[in-house]
């Protein structure tokens, strides 16, 4: 969108860049990631959304435009899978952009095996640290837009 635009100063998202988009629930987050892929798809970009939170509707996202049949989806089981699947295709170099909705639902094999009450505190802060050291340098050499959407209280 225009305003959009003015309000990001460069005409679009900037490439090569990490970007998070965060905001309470049901605040548009996936809707706004789901028309940045419409336009990146309408530009020739191949994309790809990885769906940790298990909510992604493909009517909804065709009705804004995604291109469905042309996008890379995935439902990871664990946060590692995800953030690997992300590394990979990310250092593939074949990826224009790509959506890791959410944070939140990047929770750690760790967590998902432990018993119930089992403190995992921090996990999921040092799983994602280590993600995004590990991606940073792939995501500026092949030029890759990766957004991170995150959900606050």
């Amino acid at each position: 969108s225009l305003g959009l635009d003015i309000a990001l100063g460069i005409g679009g998202v900037p490439k090569g860049r990490i970007i998070e988009i965060f905001g309470p629930e049901s605040s548009g987050k996936t809707t706004l990631t789901l028309h940045l892929i419409a336009e990146s798809q309408k530009n020739g970009g191949t994309c790809a959304f990885i769906d940790a939170e298990h909510a992604l509707d493909p009517a909804y996202a065709k009705k804004l435009g995604v291109n469905i049949d042309e996008l890379i989806i995935s439902q990871p089981d664990t946060g590692e899978q995800a953030l690997e699947i992300a590394d990979t295709l990310i250092r593939s170099g074949g990826i224009d952009m790509i959506i890791i909705d959410s944070v939140a639902a990047l929770v750690p094999k760790s967590e998902i095996e432990g018993e119930m009450g089992d403190a995992q505190m921090a996990s999921q802060a040092r799983l994602m640290s280590q993600a995004l050291r590990k991606l940073t340098a792939s995501i500026n050499r092949t030029n890759c837009i990766t957004v991170f959407i995150n959900q606050i209280e």
